[in-house]
C-alpha cells in the first residue's frame, strides 16, 4: 500500500527537524517511548526533564480521539506515570470501532495547561485534485466534526500555499495578534507534509500562546512508495500495525520478502486459531475470496487475509507458502481446516513454476498437514496452468493429503462454497484445452491471416474506427479521445520488455492484423539497435531507441505509449512521453510510484487531453484491435476468452487479474468483449471507471457496460449519478469487491493501494447498495456475476438490441521454442559437454567438488600472489582473501564467451596457448571486466561522501549502470553462494569494510527496485579488495590506489579464469571432440527485403 499510518512519535520527530517556519515551536524533542521492556533509570539519564516536569502518557498506538476514550494520563508526575501504566501497559483495552488489542507502545510529553482560546485544530490530506488545508479556531478534545465546522482551503496539484490565502481564507474567526504566527506555522506545516510526501497530517489541539506553537497531539500517515526519494530524512521506518490487530513474527518475515521481492506477498493475520486459511494469486482476486468465504458466514473462523502476485520465483512462493502452513498446522480444530489456493487468471505470471513453490512446502509439511485434517481447495487459471493443475493433483495422491483442482472451467470462487460445505464437490470437473492444443496452423504461409468474423451484426460499421480527440475551446483542458485503439493503433513500448511485446505481436496476428502494433522500443541503457521477434512464422525487427525523441520523430504514426518504466522512472519518462502531441494514451504498468508524482502526471494528461490507464495496471484490451503488454495473458487464453474479435460487453476494472477473470466470465456468458480496461489498483488511477463509461456510453457497437469497482474512493457514485441523470442509458453490471471489510474487527490494508474506506460512504457494501438504488444491475456477491451478466445480455438479445455474429475459427500461431520446451513438448540434442564445472544449482561446482569443499581444502597460491603482484608479504587473512577470489572465479560453466572459445579453438585441433588466449580475448567490460570498473565506481562516489541513494540516482539519471550490480540468476531471495561465503570470510578477518558497506547499502536500494539487481561476485571482490589494500597495513593510500588503477583487481579474475579456461581445453581433448560446426537453424539469416524478394 502507499498511504501508512506513522505514530504519533515519529511524526512529531518529522515536524521538529524539518519544519521551516518563522513561529517558535516549543518542546521540541520533549517526548520519551515506552514499553513493557523499558530500562527506568536509563530512561531518565536519557530525559532528565521527565525528573522536573508534570507529564502526560499517552499510547501511541494509531489510535484517534485518546482523550475522549479516557487512554490519556494528565498532569502526572514520574511516579504517577508509572502507576497509570501499571493498569494500561500490556493491559488488554476495548476500543470501540477500533477492536481490542494490549496497549504496548505509550509516549510522554511535558504536560502544560492552555486556554480552549489558545487551541485550534488543522489538518491536511490528499485527494486526486489536490491537497486540502482544514482549519478551525476551536480545537481540542470537544472539537467535534471538524469536516462540517473547519474552514478549508484546496491547494490544487503543483501550486504553492502562500501565508495571505491561509489568512483570507483560514483565519477569518482567530484573533490578529496570532494571525500572523498561524499563517507562518501552517504554510511551514504545509511545505513540510509535501516535501516529506505526507499524505495525511492533523494536528489536535495546536496551542498558540505568546510564547510559542506547541504540537499537542497529531496523526499522520506518509507514502511509502516515495521511500527512494525520502530515504534520508526518513531514515529506517517502522510502521506500528493497527490497534486491534496483533503484531505477528510471520507478518514482519512476509513483509521483508516483499521489500526484496519485485513480486508482491502480503500476510495479515486475522485469526491464528481460524480453520479457514487462504493462499491467494492476485490483489483483487485476495479480496474477492475474502469477500466469499465471509459471504457465506465464515468470517469468524477467516484466519488470515493476504496475496502473492507479480511472477513470484519458485523460491519466493515455496517461503510464503510455508509460512502460512506453518501458522495453519501450530493448533487443531474439532472440524479439520481448509486451504483454499485460489487465484483469477494470470495475465503473465508462470503458474506452474509458481506452484512448484507450493507443492515443495506441502510435501515439507505433509505430516502436520495430514495430523490437522487439512484439505485443500485449488482453482487456477493463466500461463501453463493445466500443468500447475496436474503437478498439484498428482502431490494429493502421493501424500494423501485431500486436494481438489479446479481450473478456468470453473467459476473463481465456486471452490468457497465447496470448501464451506455450500456446494457439493464435483467428481470429474471439465477440463479446458491444454496450453499445447494450440499449435502451428496447418497452412506453411507467411502471411496474416484473412479475418475470422465479422463484427457483431448489432455493431454499425463506420470506415474508419478511430475517434480522435476533440478540440476543445481556448482556454479549456484539451478533450480526451472516445476511441483509445484500433486495428491501425501503433505503440511505442518503454522498457525491454521483450516477452510482453511478443505477447502483443501473436495477439495482433491471432486478430488478423495488417501490421504489427508495436512499432519501436525505448531502452535508455542501450544503444540504438534492432530487436528479433515473430510475425506468426516469420521473424522481424524492431527499432531499439536510446532515447525517447528519436523514436516519436522516426514514428509519427505512434500514438498509444506503453511504459514499463520502473517506479523511479516512471515519472519522468511520463512527462518526456506528453510532451509529444501524437501521443494520446499512455498505460504506466508500474506499481509503487509515489502519489503526488501520479497526481502531477494526472494534471498534466487532462491539459494536454491524453488519457492515462495506470499505475498499477497490467493495462487494457480492445478484442480483433489492440492490447497492452500482458493484458489477457497467453495465446490459449486470448483464444479461449476469444480476445480474436469483439463482442458486445465492455468493462473496466481496477485489478489486473480481476479484469481477466472479467474476460473469462464474459466469453462464457455472453458474445464477448468489446474492449476491457484495468485503470490500476493505485488511490489516483490515471484515468477514472467514470471517464471509461462514458467512453462505452458513446462507443455504438458497445451494447453493456461491465464494472467491477472496490472497497475505497467514492469514484462509483459518479456511476450512480451518471444513471439517474440519464448520461448513462446502456445496461450497467457493477460490483465492488471489498464487501468483507466491514465485518472485520479491525481495518484491514488490502493488495491495492486503494483498496481502504476512510469514511462509511466509501465502504463497498454501501456503494454497492447505491448502484443497486440508482437502477445498475448489482449481484447479491461476486458468485452471482456471472449469472446476471448473462441474464442481462440475455435480455439484450431477445430484444434485438444484440444480433450474436457467426463464430468463425481464428488462425492459430506458431509456439516459440522456449515454451515448448517449458511444456516439455520438444527435445534438443546439447551442443557441448562438460564434465569439469557445474553453475546451474545453488552452488558452484567444480569437477564435482561444490565450492565450499574447495575452500575446506585449502587450494590457493595467495602468498605467491602477495610477493610477484604486491610484492609486499601479506597478512595470512589477505593471502586467503586472494586464494578465494581465484577459486570463485576459476570458472563458471561452459556457456560463457571465454570458455566458448577455448572450446571451439580446441576442437578445431589448436594448442593450448591459442585456445586459451582466444578465450582470454573476449575478458573486458560486458565479460569479467567489471572488478576495476565496480573499485573506481563505488570508490569514487564513497570518497565524494555521496550517500548510496544519491549515488544510484546519479547514475540512473546519467543513464549509466552500476558496475558489479545485477545477476541473470541469482537474487536477493536466491543468492549466490560465492559471495556469501566471501562476505562471511571478509566480515570476519578485515580490520575495516567500509567501502563494502557502503556497496551492500546501496544493494539495498538496487534490489527494492528488482531482486536480481544485487552486488554480484565481480562488485564484491572489486570493494573488498579496496577495503583490503587501503586497510591491511601494507600500503600507503597512493599505493593502494594505484594498485585499482592499473588494473591489478582485473588480474585476479584473469587469472583465476585461466585456470577454468585450460581445463575446458584438457576436457575436449579427454573427451576426443571433433570439430564444432554450429547449427544453422539456431542463426537468424536477415537479409534486405529487395535481397529475399
Amino acid at each position: 500500500m502507499s498511504a501508512k499510518a506513522i505514530s504519533e512519535q515519529t511524526g512529531k520527530e518529522f515536524l521538529y527537524k524539518y519544519i521551516c517556519t518563522s513561529a517558535a515551536v516549543k518542546n521540541r524533542f520533549h517526548y520519551a517511548s515506552v514499553t513493557a521492556e523499558t530500562d527506568w533509570n536509563l530512561l531518565k539519564q536519557e530525559h532528565p526533564w521527565l525528573l522536573t516536569e508534570r507529564l502526560v502518557v499517552k499510547p501511541d498506538q494509531l489510535i484517534k480521539r485518546r482523550g475522549k476514550l479516557g487512554l490519556v494520563g494528565i498532569n502526572l508526575d514520574l511516579q504517577g506515570v508509572q502507576e497509570w501504566l501499571k493498569t494500561h501497559l500490556m493491559k488488554e483495552t476495548t476500543v470501540k470501532i477500533f477492536g481490542i488489542s494490549e496497549m504496548c507502545y505509550c509516549m510522554l510529553v511535558i504536560c502544560q495547561i492552555f486556554t480552549q482560546e489558545e487551541e485550534f485544530y488543522v489538518c491536511i490530506y490528499a485527494t486526486r485534485e489536490g491537497d486540502h488545508v482544514l482549519f478551525h479556531h476551536e480545537g481540542g478534545v470537544e472539537v467535534g466534526d471538524v469536516d462540517a465546522k473547519a474552514q478549508r482551503l484546496m491547494v490544487a496539484v503543483d501550486n504553492k500555499l502562500s501565508e495571505h490565502q491561509v489568512t483570507e481564507q483560514l483565519l477569518t474567526q482567530v484573533p490578529d495578534d496570532k494571525k500572523q504566527v498561524l499563517a507562518s506555522f501552517i504554510v511551514g506545516l504545509f511545505n513540510l507534509y509535501e516535501d516529506l510526501y505526507f499524505t495525511y497530517l492533523e494536528i489536535n489541539p495546536l496551542v498558540v500562546t505568546q510564547n510559542g506553537v506547541y504540537i499537542l497531539d497529531m496523526a499522520a500517515k506518509i507514502d511509502a512508495t516515495a521511500d527512494y526519494i525520502c530515504k534520508a530524512k526518513w531514515g529506517d521506518l517502522e510502521f506500528p500495525p493497527p490497534f486491534g490487530r496483533e503484531a505477528y513474527p510471520e507478518e514482519a518475515y512476509i513483509a521483508d520478502l516483499d521489500a526484496k521481492s519485485g513480486a508482491s506477498l502480503k500476510l495479515t493475520l486475522l485469526n491464528p486459531r481460524g480453520r479457514i486459511w487462504t493462499m491467494v494469486a492476485g490483489g483483487g482476486a485476495s479480496v474477492v475470496y475474502s469477500d466469499t468465504i465471509c459471504d457465506l458466514g465464515g468470517v469468524d473462523e477467516l484466519a488470515n487475509y493476504g496475496e502473492y502476485s507479480g511472477a513470484p520465483s519458485e523460491q519466493q512462493t515455496y517461503d510464503y507458502a510455508k509460512t502460512i502452513l506453518s501458522l495453519m498446522t501450530r493448533e487443531k480444530h474439532v472440524q479439520g481446516k481448509v486451504l483454499i489456493i485460489g487465484g483469477s487468471i494470470a495475465n503473465f505470471t508462470n503458474v506452474a513454476a509458481t506452484f512448484k513453490g507450493i507443492v515443495r512446502a506441502i510435501k515439507d509439511y505433509q505430516g502436520p498437514l495430514k495430523e490437522h485434517e487439512v484439505t485443500i481447495f485449488v482453482r487456477r487459471g493463466g500461463p501453463n496452468y493445466q500443468e500447475g493443475l496436474r503437478v498439484m493433483g498428482e502431490v494429493g495422491k502421493t501424500t494423501g493429503i485431500p486436494i481438489h483442482v479446479f481450473g478456468t472451467e470453473t467459476h473463481m470462487t465456486a471452490i468457497v462454497g465447496m470448501a464451506l460445505g455450500h456446494r457439493p464437490i464435483p467428481n470429474q470437473p471439465p477440463m479446458d484445452a491444454h496450453t499445447a492444443n494450440f499449435l502451428l496452423n496447418a497452412s506453411n504461409s507467411g502471411m496474416t491471416p484473412a479475418t475470422t468474423r465479422t463484427a457483431s451484426f448489432s455493431e454499425p460499421r463506420t470506415p474508419n474506427d478511430t475517434t480522435p480527440a476533440k478540440k476543445s475551446k481556448a482556454g479549456l483542458p484539451a478533450a480526451k479521445a472516445t476511441t483509445l485503439f484500433s486495428k491501425r493503433t501503433k505503440s511505442i513500448v518503454w522498457g525491454m520488455q521483450t516477452r510482453a511485446v511478443q505477447g502483443m505481436l501473436d495477439f495482433d496476428y491471432v486478430c488478423s492484423r495488417d501490421e504489427p502494433s508495436v512499432a519501436a522500443m525505448v531502452y535508455p541503457f542501450t544503444g540504438d539497435h534492432k530487436q528479433k521477434f515473430y510475425w506468426g512464422h516469420k521473424e522481424i525487427l524492431l527499432p531499439v531507441y536510446k532515447n525517447m525523441a528519436d523514436a516519436m520523430k522516426k514514428h509519427s504514426e505512434v500514438d498509444v505509449l506503453i511504459s514499463f518504466a520502473s517506479l523511479r522512472s516512471a515519472f519522468d519518462s511520463t512527462v518526456e512521453a506528453m510532451q509529444y502531441s501524437q501521443i494520446h494514451t499512455i498505460a504506466i504498468i508500474a506499481e509503487g510510484i509515489p502519489e503526488a508524482q501520479t497526481r502531477k502526471m494526472i494534471k498534466m494528461a487532462d491539459e494536454k487531453g491524453i488519457t492515462i490507464i495506470g499505475p498499477a495496471t497490467v493495462g487494457g484490451i480492445k478484442p480483433g484491435c489492440f492490447k497492452i503488454g500482458n493484458t489477457g495473458g497467453m495465446l490459449d487464453n486470448i483464444l479461449a476468452s476469444k480476445l480474436y474479435r469483439p463482442g458486445s460487453v465492455a468493462y473496466v476494472s481496477r485489478s489486473g487479474g480481476m479484469s481477466n477473470e472479467l474476460n473469462n466470465i464474459i466469453s462464457r456468458t455472453t458474445d464477448g468483449v468489446y474492449e476491457g480496461v484495468a485503470i490500476g489498483g493505485d488511490r489516483y488511477p490515471g484515468s477514472t471507471f467514470m471517464d471509461h463509461v462514458l467512453r462505452y456510453q458513446d462507443t455504438p457497437g458497445i451494447k453493456m457496460i461491465v464494472v467491477l469497482g472496490e472497497v475505497g474512493g467514492t469514484e462509483e457514485y459518479k456511476i450512480c449519478q451518471g444513471i439517474r441523470e440519464g448520461r448513462i442509458t446502456k445496461p450497467v453490471v457493477c460490483w465492488c469487491i471489498g464487501t468483507c471489510a466491514t465485518m472485520f474487527a479491525s481495518e484491514v490494508q488490502f493488495g491495492h493501494a486503494g483498496a481502504c474506506a476512510n469514511q462509511a460512504s466509501e465502504t463497498a457494501v454501501a456503494k454497492n447498495q447505491a448502484l443497486r438504488d440508482a437502477g445498475a444491475f448489482v449481484p447479491k456477491s461476486f458468485d452471482e456475476l456471472g449469472n446476471v451478466i448473462r441474464t442481462v445480455y440475455d435480455d439484450l438479445v431477445a430484444n434485438g438490441t444484440i444480433i450474436p455474429a457467426q463464430e468463425v475459427p481464428p488462425p492459430t500461431v506458431p509456439m516459440d521454442y522456449s515454451w515448448a520446451r517449458e511444456l516439455g513438448l520438444i527435445r534438443k540434442p546439447a551442443s557441448f559437454m562438460t564434465s569439469i564445472c557445474d553453475e546451474r544449482g545453488q552452488e558452484l561446482i567444480y569437477a564435482g567438488m561444490p565450492i565450499t569443499e574447495v575452500f575446506k581444502e585449502e587450494m590457493g597460491l595467495g602468498g605467491v600472489l602477495g610477493l610477484l603482484w604486491f610484492q609486499r608479504r601479506l597478512p595470512r587473512y589477505a593471502c586467503q582473501f586472494i586464494e578465494m577470489c581465484l577459486m570463485v572465479t576459476a570458472d563458471h560453466g561452459p556457456a560463457v564467451s571465454g570458455a566458448h572459445n577455448t572450446i571451439v579453438c580446441a576442437r578445431a585441433g589448436k594448442d593450448l596457448i591459442s585456445s586459451l588466449t582466444s578465450g582470454l580475448l573476449t575478458i573486458g567490460d560486458r565479460f569479467g571486466g567489471a572488478l576495476d570498473a565496480a573499485a573506481k565506481q563505488f570508490s569514487k562516489a564513497f570518497d565524494s561522501g555521496m550517500l548510496p541513494m544519491e549515488f544510484v540516482n546519479k547514475m540512473k539519471k546519467d543513464g549509466k549502470l552500476i558496475m558489479g550490480i545485477g545477476h541473470r540468476v541469482k537474487s536477493i531471495n536466491n543468492p549466490d553462494m560465492r559471495v556469501q561465503i566471501l562476505k562471511d570470510f571478509v566480515k570476519q578477518h578485515f580490520t575495516s569494510t567500509q567501502l563494502l558497506d557502503y556497496a551492500l547499502d546501496v544493494e539495498k536500494i538496487t534490489t527494492s527496485k528488482k531482486p536480481n539487481l544485487i552486488l554480484n561476485v565481480d562488485g564484491f571482490i572489486g570493494v573488498a579488495f579496496v577495503d583490503l589494500l587501503r586497510t591491511c597495513g601494507g600500503f600507503t593510500r597512493d599505493e593502494a590506489d594505484e594498485f585499482v588503477e592499473i588494473g591489478a583487481l582485473n588480474g585476479i579474475f584473469v587469472l583465476g579464469r585461466s585456470m577454468g579456461f585450460i581445463g575446458h581445453y584438457l576436457d575436449q581433448k579427454r573427451l576426443k571432440q571433433g570439430l564444432y560446426r554450429h547449427p544453422w537453424d539456431d542463426i537468424s539469416y536477415v537479409l534486405p527485403e529487395h535481397m529475399s524478394m
